[in-house]
């Protein structure tokens, strides 16, 4: 309840600081901002295949996410094949991951250190890539889609369990695997606002 005030509350108060003439704009910001107040993890599927337009839709949200300098350090293995899902499933490092609850795509999202910047700006990728997910998430739960981020890094066991299965390079490092697919339940959203997590100007 409070954060639906909470979403009400953000659409009126851009409402009042626009003109009439921004109020198509207004709505589709009304929308972004619906969109991720409401993201939820979502952890079961109904098992119907997400279509491959679909797919494509959501590899293109995450690579529009920001990049530093750029170098788009990213590569993403999309999983829709059933033998390789039910590898997946059947890894025991990777069991906290739904992947057996009807999951009928994964995208595994990898830092490519080729791609990488050198020195201590290699390890930006870790930023690039969890923008590129979150872009995932969000887009999937736009398209009516329910998904979870699963951690790879920095978990070695997930690591090496994800490069067996996949087949990925020593120069890639697999961030995490999202499953995605059509909601089989309905999470209650969560209101993580806290006001006390919040520092204007300094400390």
């Amino acid at each position: 309840m409070r954060l639906a005030i909470c979403v009400a509350a953000i659409g009126m108060a851009m409402m009042s600081s626009c003109g009439t003439a921004e109020t198509q704009s207004v709505d589709k910001a009304s929308v972004v901002i619906e969109n991720i107040m409401t993201r939820k993890s979502v952890r079961a599927y109904d098992g119907r295949e997400v279509e491959p337009k679909v797919v494509e839709t959501l590899l293109r949200a995450g690579m529009a996410a920001p990049t530093a300098m750029n170098r788009q350090p990213w590569d993403f293995v999309a999983v829709t094949d059933k033998e390789v899902l039910e590898k997946l499933a059947a890894e025991p490092a990777l069991s906290r991951a739904p992947v057996s609850k009807n999951c009928p795509l994964v995208i595994v999202v990898c830092g490519n250190m080729e791609k990488a910047a050198e020195g201590k700006g290699q390890e930006y990728w870790i930023h690039d890539t969890s923008a590129a997910t979150e872009n995932i998430l969000l887009a999937a739960h736009a398209m009516g889609l329910g998904a979870v981020w699963c951690a790879g890094q920095p978990n070695e066991d997930r690591i090496e369990a994800l490069r067996n299965v996949l087949g990925l390079p020593s120069y890639v490092t697999p961030l995490n695997l999202i499953c995605i697919g059509y909601p089989a339940e309905e999470p209650a959203v969560k209101d993580k606002w806290k006001e006390e997590n919040v520092h204007y100007n300094k400390w």
